[in-house]
This record gives structure tokens, C-alpha cells and sequence, in this order.
């Protein structure tokens, strides 16, 4: 290996390391400003009585609290 060689493969592990470090350092950083943004309480879902229907309850169900909503029937059989 020469002179040449030896210091293009330094330079390449230079900058393979920068962009690891970087990459790193961003996402600590957004994991950090999740926590922050929830008040470092993990996000539940929820459930909520909305409606009824005939003998059943419907549920609407947000997962991780975003504005994706999902709705089912909740129908107990012991009524």
C-alpha cells in the first residue's frame, strides 16, 4: 500500500466518521425533543365512548393521541 493509498483511505474514514457522528448527534437530538414535547410520559391511546348504537357502545380509538382516528362497535354480551 503507498503513501497515496494510506492517506486517501485516512481521508475516506475521516469523513465516513463525520456523517455517522452526525447522523448520530441528529438523532439524540429528536429523541431528546420528543421526550421533551410529551413531558417524558410515553404516549398512550385512548379510548372514548362517543356514541351508541342499538345495545352497543362505539369507541372511538386514537392511537399515540394523533389525529387518526379509529371507531368500533363495544357490544358486552352479559347485557
Amino acid at each position: 500500500m503507498t503513501e497515496e493509498d494510506k492517506y486517501a483511505l485516512k481521508e475516506v474514514l475521516q469523513g465516513a466518521g463525520v456523517v455517522v457522528g452526525c447522523f448520530s448527534a441528529f438523532i439524540i437530538v429528536m429523541f431528546a425533543l420528543a421526550q421533551i414535547s410529551t413531558g417524558g410520559e410515553p404516549l398512550k391511546a385512548s379510548f372514548e365512548v362517543v356514541d351508541k348504537y342499538k345495545e352497543c357502545d362505539v369507541v372511538r380509538y386514537a392511537p399515540h393521541q394523533v389525529a387518526d382516528y379509529k371507531y368500533f362497535l363495544y357490544c358486552e354480551k352479559n347485557k
